[in-house]
């Protein structure tokens, strides 16, 4: 049994949540990313006795229309999968139940899900730092308790019954980051949009049109000159009565 990874990561909280996870299958693990230019992109190979973990953030209940696009180019063979939805701490409502349709539409079988916190993406006082140890080992503990359950060869409950609704809640844009007068035209941003929407030839500006609000941009900045402004001051204090609170991991097997 191999074990891929296919994660959707743009500011790495993502990514490393699953990578927690996957140190509980004590097993070597390939990893997929789909936050990245479309010519960058490289699926895996998949077999039917494989195990595959699909991790995906969470915005604003739902999660990323660009990640479930990317997602359905993968062949699945009908292998066996978990799915993360990773949130900033506020909620993760129809994410989790979203990620389960997507997966099974193109020929998942959905053993386990988990919801886990990271550092909010755009607020960024809120779960600073998550995961971080304690999250680190609770993972690798869902990890562990997932393969055994695998080994034991008995059916998973199918479809596992899961937080969210159907229909899912509507979805939302922005907040748009761009740089300040810190800005020095490397374009290390443009290089990383995961949709194009920085153009090499002006890295100040940002197209909303193709931008998704996945603050790539403003998490690789080497001169920290991206965000989105004084709009982060009243955006947190919004947050503040629902972020502030640590939120738990959970697993659904």
């Amino acid at each position: 049994m191999t074990i891929h990874q296919i994660t959707f990561s743009p500011t790495g909280g993502t990514r490393r949540a699953s990578e927690f996870l996957c140190k509980g299958f004590d097993a070597e693990s390939t990893i997929t990313e789909l936050c990245t230019q479309e010519e960058n992109l490289n699926y895996p190979n998949i077999e039917a006795d494989d195990l595959v973990v699909i991790s995906m953030p969470v915005y604003a209940g739902r999660v990323p229309a660009l990640a479930t696009e990317r997602l359905k180019n993968v062949i699945s063979n009908e292998a066996k999968c978990v799915i993360i939805a990773v949130y900033g701490n506020r909620a993760y409502e129809d994410a989790l139940v979203e990620m389960q349709d997507v997966a099974t539409e193109i020929g998942f079988q959905v053993i386990a899900a988990i919801v886990a916190i990271a550092e909010h993406s755009i607020c960024r006082m809120y779960a600073t730092g998550r995961p971080d140890d304690i999250d680190a080992k609770e993972l690798a503990s869902f990890g562990t308790t997932i393969l055994e359950k695998i080994k034991e060869n008995k059916p998973f409950a199918a479809p596992l019954t899961l937080p969210g609704n159907r229909p899912y809640k509507q979805g939302c844009t922005g907040p748009f980051p761009t740089a300040n007068d810190n800005c020095t035209d490397c374009g290390t941003c443009a290089s990383q949009c995961p949709t194009g929407a920085i153009s090499i030839d002006n890295p100040k500006g940002n197209n909303n049109e193709l931008c998704i609000g996945c603050m790539r941009c403003v998490s690789v900045c080497p001169v920290h000159a991206r965000g989105i402004g004084e709009r982060l001051n009243m955006l947190a204090e919004r947050l503040k009565p629902l972020c502030s609170d640590r939120k738990q991991n959970e697993l659904f097997v």
